[in-house]
């Protein structure tokens, strides 16, 4: 028994394989700026005394400490890189400002290697 394909180039077309309409991407806040707003809120908390620690917060929030260590870094960032990413729009796409890659950058103690290495991730070079 053989199997009938489809003319070459040609999907063929059956209710299980047939293309179906998704709605619209909803825009949303980046994650990026919610990181840093949840950065910001936990250095809230560790002054005001109503978290310990670090250790604290994750145990608080469900996450590891690691993980609070890493949103944590964000604030390490230059005001003015901060400011950027609390203006961003919200987006359909995913942005190229990440946490992920705002890492490298929030390690180098040079607000202007900083401001330098933000401004090559946006695509702001001179």
């Amino acid at each position: 028994m053989s199997a009938i394909l489809p003319p070459r180039g040609k999907p063929l077309s059956t209710p299980s394989t047939r293309q179906v309409d998704k709605p619209p991407r909803v825009p949303r806040i980046p994650r990026a700026v919610e990181f840093l707003c949840k950065a910001l809120e936990w250095q809230a908390l560790l002054a005001s005394g109503q978290a310990k620690n670090q250790a604290d917060i994750a145990r608080q929030e469900g996450i590891s400490r690691v993980r609070v260590t890493q949103v944590m870094w964000m604030l390490r960032l230059a005001p003015e890189i901060q400011e950027r990413i609390l203006a961003m729009p919200k987006m359909n796409r995913r942005p190229v400002v990440s946490e992920r890659v705002l890492r490298p950058i929030a390690h180098l103690e040079d607000v202007m290697d900083q401001k330098t290495r933000f401004q090559e991730l946006i695509g702001e070079v001179r």
